[in-house]
């Protein structure tokens, strides 16, 4: 298999997927504008009158920025792959000579620039408006772990988009993003969940994710750092095992 790149059909296939992105307001508003709503309303205003102030904006600035990564990652492979494949463009693509990793690369890249965006304007609500007050290296450690952190969701994505019809797809995907972003502490903090929903937590990557940034601001729940990149490492090999299945399975359909 060629791992080279060819630069001008990265950059189409980049650009089509970023304007298609971008031209379909269900997925751009909800992805831009939801973790960014929810900062300013539970981060900032909800934070200030419950007292919570500075300390709250902090701590649901990673939350909020675990949830705003998840999103694009997720809907930007998963509902995308799996309208492609309904329309028959997946087909197309398996069979021109770009090697199909090359499209699948634009598509990460494309998510990351989104992801890179809502991460950007959250920080800049928090600095501005939430008197978050971080480190250059806690600001810039912050932003590349929730990038990195993104990836498995990205592979978890690809999965239910070639596995699931284009029309189930979304609501799909909408079942296990929401379910597992308020199970996992992103809305509400996980020690104030009862003690079995606390147990089912650690179960779920976007907790992981979360508590590793928490970590790099000292408002994590001092568990293990290894345990968090083992959990986050063990889900994203089983992710990618079944967008591998569901790929190849796509070859034969």
């Amino acid at each position: 298999m060629s791992i080279i790149i060819n630069a001008q059909s990265f950059k189409h296939e980049f650009l089509l997927d970023f304007k298609m992105a971008i031209r379909e307001p269900s997925f751009i508003l909800p992805t831009l504008l939801f973790p960014i709503m929810f900062y300013v309303f539970f981060g900032l205003f909800f934070s200030g009158l419950g007292g919570g102030g500075q300390q709250s904006a902090t701590y649901l600035l990673v939350s909020y920025g675990v949830f705003g990564v998840m999103s694009p990652a997720l809907f930007g492979f998963g509902a995308s792959v799996a309208s492609e494949r309904d329309k028959g463009w997946l087909a197309i693509k398996q069979i021109s000579p770009v090697p199909a990793w090359q499209f699948m690369l634009a598509k990460l890249v494309s998510s990351l620039v989104f992801s890179t965006i809502i991460i950007s304007t959250l920080f800049m609500i928090g600095y501005f408006f939430g008197d978050v007050n971080l480190a250059i290296g806690q600001w810039l450690s912050l932003a590349g772990l929730l990038l990195a952190g993104s990836l498995p969701f990205c592979a978890l994505g690809l999965a239910i988009g070639f596995m699931v019809k284009g029309n189930a797809a979304v609501a799909t995907l909408n079942l296990i993003f929401l379910p597992s972003a308020f199970l996992s502490g992103l809305a509400i903090p996980v020690f104030l969940f009862p003690n079995w929903l606390q147990q089912f937590a650690y179960l779920l990557p976007p907790f992981h994710l979360s508590q590793l940034g928490l970590k790099i601001i000292e408002l994590d729940l001092g568990l293990s750092l290894l345990g968090h990149v083992l959990m986050l490492s063990i889900s994203s090999v089983i992710f990618i095992a079944l967008a591998v299945t569901g790929y190849q399975r796509s070859l034969n359909n």
